[in-house]
């Protein structure tokens, strides 16, 4: 098998061991003669792969039981939609903080159905760090406040979780989610698109406490309401059941690596390697503060940018693939999330340390 390093943002890079297991599996399920893509979503057998799933990510996130874990259609987009008209359910006012392209989508999508207020905006220095808690200006009357706590193109990353209140705190965690230990009593809801850490495309986890089901907007649609649901087991309708059983593989694999504090260890030595070798070069540079860089996705430029397109073609020939910068802000871009191994950014860096010696 040639398998490459593979830094894409997303899809990202899965376990080899989840995809050699589910190639095995792919005609043949357990020995009932189908695929488990072939399989009814309402069968016993697929119900317990389901709630195995389900019970599975509970355990590894140390989800508590007022909270609901949903799996979800449509992606982390949809839902910048689906939480205003299923939580601006009281004042109609949202409390929002920009901090990238992605909490600026959310933001857009937002203001279609509720008043949302701008409490933090990093924009004016390209989006290179997080507001401090002291520069929130939270609004007892919200309904949520929603924030992105790593922002997968500019690479910019919270260090701490922000303190809301009695409001209902809502977070983006898409390219963070399973990555270090979290809290999730803090939040009022967690949802985060399972192609990083999860599993393929086409899936979104959504957990959510209890007390936020059942207020959702008239004009809500029955498959965007969040108790429908919830009181469906996530099979209101056919979900995408493969890429649920997927992400089912993909959290036993993190239960056999440790757990999520094991998995975080290694993603901080990860990062600290990346940018250490990228601190310590002058051919490199990373634009983001320092207290708020990411552990998932790391953007660099070259000193000269003349030297993109090179860099690119002479990496991927090296079994180095995805590390373009997302096209809206250029340069390079090293997205290590969970599957991504410690081997395989040691081999970035003495790519990086060579490229830099032909051509710096």
């Amino acid at each position: 098998m040639n398998r490459v390093f593979n830094f894409c943002a997303g899809p990202a890079a899965l376990p080899t061991a989840v995809l050699e297991r589910a190639g095995l599996e792919l005609a043949d399920w357990h020995g009932k003669g189908l695929s488990i893509m072939e399989m009814s979503h309402r069968s016993a057998d697929f119900v317990a792969v389901a709630e195995k799933a389900e019970q599975d990510l509970r355990d590894l996130m140390a989800i508590p039981d007022n909270y609901k874990v949903l799996f979800m259609q449509g992606g982390a987009s949809s839902q910048f939609a689906m939480i205003p008209l299923n939580l601006a359910n009281g004042s109609g006012k949202v409390d929002q903080i920009v901090t990238g392209q992605w909490s600026k989508k959310a933001l857009a999508e937002g203001r279609r159905f509720a008043d949302v207020r701008v409490i933090a905006n990093t924009e004016d220095n390209h989006f290179t760090s997080a507001p401090t808690q002291s520069e929130l200006a939270l609004n007892a009357d919200a309904d949520y406040v929603h924030y992105c706590p790593n922002e997968t193109i500019g690479g910019v990353a919270f260090d701490y979780i922000p303190a809301t209140g009695d409001v209902p705190l809502v977070a983006d965690l898409s390219s963070a989610i399973l990555s270090d230990t979290l809290d999730v009593s803090r939040f009022g809801m967690i949802y985060a698109g399972a192609q990083k850490n999860i599993g393929p495309a086409g899936l979104c986890v959504v957990i959510i406490r209890d007390d936020l089901l059942g207020k959702a907007q008239a004009a809500t649609p029955t498959m965007f309401d969040y108790k429908v649901c919830a009181d469906h087991g996530s099979m209101y309708n056919t979900p995408p059941t493969y890429s649920w059983y997927l992400a089912g593989l993909v959290f036993e694999w993190l239960k056999e690596q440790g757990g999520v504090a094991a998995i975080a260890a290694a993603n901080h030595r990860k990062a600290s390697h990346l940018y250490q070798f990228i601190d310590g070069h002058d051919f490199y540079a990373n634009p983001v503060a320092i207290n708020n860089r990411s552990i998932m996705n790391v953007p660099f430029t070259l000193a000269d940018s003349r030297l993109d397109k090179l860099f690119l073609q002479q990496s991927e020939a090296a079994g180095l693939l995805n590390l373009a910068g997302h096209r809206s802000v250029g340069g390079m871009r090293a997205s290590i999330y969970n599957a991504v191994s410690e081997v395989a950014v040691v081999a970035l860096t003495d790519f990086m340390t060579d490229f830099a010696r032909r051509h710096g």
